[in-house]
């Protein structure tokens, strides 16, 4: 506690009393306000594993949220294999490039305050997710041309503000896309290989809700209907746009990023 003396002219705080805060109290104190908003951004991670889920089985081999998967998709159509299309994997990869030029902007203007930033990213999301809700249900099970390519375009821009908005909230130790770095500090940081810890429970929600979202994705688009990935994706960004929108109103110490 600060302890501070009156006079008639001035108010003296005397900082010699305070408890000095190491890098160890420093760091926890950091890791608890990203919490709040890990938490809230694992909504979006789910809808990412959702999404690619439908785009991977119902759109073809074509991922509109891993990139790195898509380029080797593009790789493998480069060289004639079967299945895979050099259209869709360019398509996508424009798509997803575009959105993230949304999502910078929107991180440039917004980014210093975590909560309106992620309610602002969230409600564009929730637009062209809606959008993909309406081609899909048109689609039906039977998926066409006609509505293959308009479904990778929205639905790609809809990840690239997404992975842009994730780069921009920093959270540490919490993925968006691809877990080989996170797998690999949940070994190389702990104590068996003499790091410091590994700060495995972040890590360790960030790959089970990676495994989830893929797993309901999949199980919906094979054995009930195609649209509803899409449907459990746009509720769920929806509730990310209203609890933000809530939580971020009265500017939480997690909310505001440090300059």
């Amino acid at each position: 506690m600060r302890i501070c003396r009156s006079s008639t002219t001035t108010l003296r705080c005397d900082r010699e009393h305070l408890p000095r805060r190491g890098p160890r109290d420093a760091r926890s104190a950091t890791r608890w306000q990203a919490w709040p908003v890990a938490s809230v951004a694992l909504g979006p991670d789910a809808s990412h594993r959702l999404v690619d889920a439908f785009s991977y089985l119902a759109l073809g081999h074509v991922f509109v949220a891993n990139m790195t998967g898509n380029v080797v998709f593009l790789g493998f159509a480069l060289a004639g294999a079967p299945g895979f299309s050099i259209a869709a994997s360019l398509v996508a990869l424009a798509s997803f490039w575009s959105g993230a030029l949304v999502g910078g902007k929107v991180g440039s203007r917004l980014g210093e305050h975590r909560g309106r930033l992620l309610h602002a990213a969230a409600l564009i999301q929730a637009v062209f997710l809606a959008a993909s809700v309406v081609l899909a249900a048109l689609a039906g099970n039977t998926m066409t041309e006609g509505f293959r390519y308009p479904l990778i375009v929205v639905l790609a821009i809809t990840m690239g503000i997404q992975n842009a908005t994730a780069r921009k909230l920093a959270v540490p130790d919490l993925t968006t896309t691809v877990l080989s770095l996170t797998l690999t500090g949940t070994a190389a940081d702990s104590a068996l290989a003499g790091g410091k810890g590994s700060l495995s429970g972040r890590r360790l929600v960030s790959v089970a809700t990676m495994l989830i979202g893929a797993l309901v994705g999949a199980a919906l688009v094979i054995h009930v209907r195609i649209v509803l990935p899409l449907v459990i994706a746009l509720i769920v960004i929806v509730a990310v746009a209203a609890t933000t929108r809530l939580l971020g109103r009265s500017d939480p110490p997690w909310a505001v990023l440090d300059r």
